[in-house]
């Protein structure tokens, strides 16, 4: 069993119901999802009317950050404190049963409850999106030209502490009942399904051939 330390404590909010044995509260199986993929759903109410809102996040241990423009109606609702869920999301593939009604997919997910707050100094702005450029490409950020003041007065960077969270995974092949391993002749098993990176492309308007850097040739591709 993880140490108390190690984990996020099942609440009303996090505590999985349906098919709770795929649950999973350990912070490691947790931040193993959320960082394998910058692609999240952020989750928020605003007078009484539910979004949902993809972007970009990134993790510094237990906070979760997004960004975007600072006229983002999103940004503008969530940095002022009011309850956020985040999602984020890998679909592995489709379990193909031997009945309509066990179908399902394998996946990976993780959902986050907390409240976020904009990052208001200038520094601590800057200094979280050379965290997910690292993140992303290790490097790059020297490779730039610096943020203008006027550019990161357009962006706003929330951070949000996670208050709550849960890990949900189901693999494998499907459950299917006993009797109809026997009796349905079908083909039945997993559709794989993985996301790849494509070939680098290189900006037609670069004035001067310059390398694939290392960063990129380290990324497997499709």
């Amino acid at each position: 069993m993880p140490d108390s330390a190690e984990v996020f404590a099942p609440t009303d909010r996090s505590r999985v119901r349906r098919s709770h044995q795929r649950a999973q509260y350990d912070k490691d199986a947790v931040f193993a999802v959320v960082d394998s993929t910058p692609l999240c759903h952020v989750g928020y109410v605003i007078d009484g009317q539910p979004y949902v809102t993809p972007t970009m996040q990134w993790r510094e241990g237990e906070r979760i950050y997004w960004h975007g423009s600072s006229a983002s109606r999103m940004l503008r609702a969530v940095k002022g404190g009011i309850p956020v869920c985040v999602t984020v999301t890998h679909f592995d593939g489709m379990v193909m049963a031997r009945s309509p009604f066990h179908h399902s997919a394998n996946y990976r997910t993780a959902m986050l409850f907390g409240r976020a707050h904009a990052l208001e100094d200038r520094d601590a702005k800057e200094a979280s999106l050379k965290i997910m450029m690292d993140g992303l490409f290790p490097g790059r950020w020297e490779e730039l030209r610096g943020n203008t003041d006027q550019e990161l007065k357009a962006t706003t960077v929330v951070a949000m502490e996670i208050e709550d969270a849960v890990a949900k995974v189901r693999s494998g092949p499907p459950i299917d009942d006993e009797e109809d391993y026997a009796t349905v002749q079908c083909w039945a098993g997993v559709l794989p399904r993985r996301a790849v990176w494509g070939t680098p492309e290189p900006d037609p308007k670069m004035d001067r051939p310059h390398p694939v850097p290392s960063y990129l040739k380290e990324i497997p591709y499709e």
